[in-house]
């Protein structure tokens, strides 16, 4: 449920690596989306080299499809994850249907949980990147703030705890997030476009937020390495995300 693109930095004695992760391809229906799909389309140009993954199990032709009509200007890998779930039959099937495909360089299989399996996967990068000096920090991992990560924790215990389209209908707000000595206190609203959504989120004598308010610290302490004061607050703000001023509002 990606809605923003978060890069993700990879440095070594030998390279920095920048990934971005773009939100799904869909036809937009909101204000919203279409700057989801903003997002990809900056992805595209910007980029050195396109990684199109593939789950083993999906429909090949409507991934080719797709892949075909995003009209790349750089060099694509096919990435056919989830190897370990594949037969060797079923791989080289793979390999075979992506290679012959005009956007793709090179089809490279893989198990994403594997350590080995990524090594090897960004060996087989490299060749593709050209050469250059490093844009970012030796310790940086991401160009986002600690709060951006935050405010997605929060968001992923909505999609874990609630049900149907209610994800979907919900953004994250991090008000504040104050650090001190041993505590970092975060005050959040979570965005709803309806009352009824906003009884779900609070649950019978606010059960529901409790959970969500506790797991997500958890979550969040486990993250930063530090006591969390979280403090949860539900608002409702109709059609949210096709309002330009509550998407600039909300960081989109």
């Amino acid at each position: 449920t990606t809605r923003h693109r978060i890069k993700g930095i990879l440095t070594s004695a030998d390279y920095q690596l920048v990934f971005s992760d773009t939100p799904g391809i869909i036809t937009p229906k909101y204000k919203l989306h279409e700057k989801m799909m903003d997002a990809v389309h900056a992805a595209l140009e910007d980029g050195d080299l396109a990684l199109l993954l593939v789950d083993g199990k999906e429909d090949w032709a409507a991934c080719d499809q797709l892949f075909g009509s995003l009209q790349l200007k750089v060099p694509a890998l096919v990435i056919l994850n989830k190897k370990d779930l594949l037969s060797a039959e079923k791989i080289k099937e793979g390999v075979e249907y992506f290679s012959a495909r005009p956007y793709c360089k090179k089809v490279v299989a893989i198990s994403a949980k594997k350590k080995f399996d990524r090594e090897a996967f960004i060996q087989e990068l490299l060749p593709f990147i050209p050469a250059g000096e490093p844009y970012f920090d030796v310790d940086d991992i991401s160009d986002l703030q600690t709060r951006f990560f935050v405010a997605e924790i929060i968001r992923e215990k909505i999609y874990e705890l609630t049900e149907d389209e209610l994800p979907y209908h919900t953004t994250v707000l991090i008000r504040e997030y104050q650090e001190k000595a041993n505590l970092v206190r975060i005050l959040a609203d979570i965005i709803v476009n309806r009352e009824t959504q906003k009884g779900i989120i609070l649950g019978e004598r606010g059960s529901m937020i409790k959970k969500l308010g506790t797991e997500a610290r958890k979550q969040i302490e486990a993250f930063i390495d530090q006591k969390v004061y979280l403090e949860l607050f539900v608002k409702v703000k109709p059609r949210w995300r096709d309002n330009e001023l509550y998407l600039k509002e909300y960081g989109y």
